[in-house]
């Protein structure tokens, strides 16, 4: 149980409304400075940052899969990554009709490399905190990223809530300006 009063609780949680704001787009814009470092599209380097994470080569359906793409937007993502020398398309040796998409080791190396040159020892933000808020930490992060894969599939789906008509949701286009 927490030691916070309702109204700590509740400036706690503005705060974190406003930091997450501020975490997310400090990310995206890091992503994107680092993407034009490395002349990729922030799309494609967090594709390929999703790449090293799995445990061998994919399927162009699986990297949709990571990404929330369609297959042609897939394909067309790796056929980018592809020509930057970040993957190759290789032939699976259970089933020679399917193609994997496989990182190249040397890539994903100098890859690494320039993460840890301008991210250093990320353990150091880390240094002083207990077990337990660790735990609550990645918990966080594990539901934030269960939550934004849903948000991402309901915005690609053409679902999004509607709070001016009163219902759970509507169907609004996925063109800015554009009503349903």
């Amino acid at each position: 149980m927490s030691g916070y009063s309702g109204y700590a609780r509740v400036r706690l949680l503005d705060e974190l409304s406003v930091v997450s704001h501020r975490y997310v787009a400090s990310y995206a814009l890091f992503n994107q400075a680092v993407a034009d470092h490395l002349g990729l599209h922030p799309t494609d380097l967090q594709c390929l940052n999703l790449l090293t994470l799995e445990p061998g080569p994919v399927t162009t359906g699986r990297v949709a899969q990571l990404t929330g793409l369609t297959t042609g937007s897939a394909t067309r993502l790796v056929d980018r990554l592809e020509r930057a020398g970040y993957v190759r398309r290789e032939r699976d040796a259970a089933d020679r009709r399917k193609v994997l998409v496989a990182t190249v080791p040397e890539r994903i190396a100098e890859f690494r490399r320039m993460w840890e040159r301008l991210g250093g020892d990320r353990s150091a933000l880390f240094e002083g905190l207990e077990e337990e808020e660790l735990a609550a930490i990645v918990g966080h992060m594990r539901r934030t990223v269960q939550f934004s894969g849903e948000q991402v599939a309901r915005l690609r789906s053409g679902r999004v809530r509607d709070p001016g008509n009163g219902g759970p949701e509507a169907s609004v286009s996925a063109r800015p300006g554009r009503t349903p």
